[in-house]
């Protein structure tokens, strides 16, 4: 039996996010809370989102103090700030940290805090309040998941929550809003994108309808990002790469992340390296790791995007793979882990243990191909180092 959600309304395309105001009239919104960072605020990207609001006579506040990795009191901040001007829905502005945020603020308008409750799999037993997200980078999907991740500041531990409850109801993908981002940021959140179609297509709970979502958006990835990095004004790619997200967001959302994913969070709690670089720099060593176990299905991905030839075998195919995610890389300028920590080996092997021990507790590895012991764990991030 599959199990497959996303937002009731899903809007794709240039000029998207102009629907905002018909959006949140629809659903009878009369106080919008628009929860962003200072970036948004600072670019007048918030101020056009809210003035598309107002022009339908709905009342506009803004939070613009969610952080990079947000944390539980960013989520706080959040509610108080929620309850306090009155608001009865909630958009979400801006890359990965902003909806997350917004996700788990719209939880705690109905469910009592602290949102540690919430962390692991189907624990949040009231809907949140109405939610509309709107994308501003092409990485993480958050737009359509069902998953937010929030650092714990006591336990200096990234909470991974997954519950129908998190969906936003509206979501707004309008690639226009990437066009000014920067190349950097580019590759990273494309390379999140690419690691959400392959883990979401390797995993133990993948199903027929992930499968094809997760394919396309690998395939969208391999043929558009290079030209997104390079040529930040070209519209198709950009076009091209916020789809990509959005099917990456669909597909592992109804699969599952694996192994890359599950070391890549505790490198974010530990050293504050953001989600899409930490998934970057693992995903070589990983895929190396993992192919045995599906020799196939990552046959498949290296055929669809090109890495292999329809004529290889499966074991040619499968490990033509890992070659082309480091060249990729490379092309990228994605550094190595020594490079991103100041070559400080002795305090990142000091972490292994404890990292290893994180990743398991997340449940994600388990969905691999194939199920890594601690030792092995370990032995991969001292490969990627």
């Amino acid at each position: 039996m599959i199990n497959f959600n996303v937002p009731s309304t899903l809007i794709v395309g240039g000029g998207a996010s102009g629907e905002i105001g018909n959006q949140l009239q629809r659903i009878r919104c009369k106080h919008a809370l628009i929860v962003t960072d200072a970036y948004m605020l600072e670019c007048g990207i918030v101020d056009r989102i809210a003035g598309y609001i107002k022009e339908k006579g709905i009342s506009v506040s803004v939070f613009s103090d969610v952080v990079p990795d947000p944390t539980d009191k960013n989520v706080y901040d959040g509610l108080d700030k929620y309850k306090t001007v009155g608001a009865d829905a909630i958009v979400g502005l801006g890359g990965g940290s902003p909806m997350d945020t917004a996700k788990a603020i719209a939880i705690l308008a109905n469910n009592p805090p602290p949102i540690s409750l919430y962390a692991g799999l189907h624990k949040v037993a009231n809907a949140g309040a109405p939610l509309v997200l709107i994308p501003t980078t092409a990485g993480t999907g958050s737009e359509v998941t069902k998953v937010t991740v929030i650092t714990d500041t006591e336990r200096d531990v990234k909470m991974m929550m997954l519950d129908v409850s998190l969906l936003a109801q509206i979501a707004l993908v309008d690639y226009e809003l990437t066009m000014t981002m920067p190349a950097a940021l580019t590759a990273h959140v494309g390379m999140d994108t690419f690691t959400h179609g392959l883990e979401a297509y390797v995993s133990q709970k993948a199903n027929p309808i992930s499968d094809p979502i997760a394919l396309s958006c690998m395939k969208l990835v391999a043929d558009n990002i290079c030209t997104a990095f390079n040529e930040p004004d070209n519209a198709k790619a950009r076009e091209a790469m916020m789809l990509a997200a959005c099917q990456g967001g669909m597909a592992f959302s109804n699969s599952s992340v694996c192994l890359v994913h599950g070391m890549s969070r505790p490198i974010g709690a530990n050293f504050h390296i953001p989600h899409g670089l930490s998934n970057s720099v693992l995903l070589y060593d990983i895929t190396k790791y993992s192919i045995n176990g599906n020799l196939e299905r990552y046959a498949t991905i290296a055929r669809t995007i090109g890495a292999a030839d329809e004529g290889d075998s499966d074991k040619d195919a499968s490990e033509a793979l890992p070659a082309y995610i480091e060249s990729l890389n490379q092309r990228l300028n994605i550094p190595r882990l020594r490079n991103l920590l100041n070559n400080d080996k002795e305090l990142y092997e000091g972490r292994f243990d404890s990292m290893a021990q994180a990743a398991l507790d997340s449940g994600s590895p388990q969905n691999n191909p194939v199920v890594p012991l601690h030792s092995e764990i370990v032995e991969l991030y001292q490969a990627a180092w």
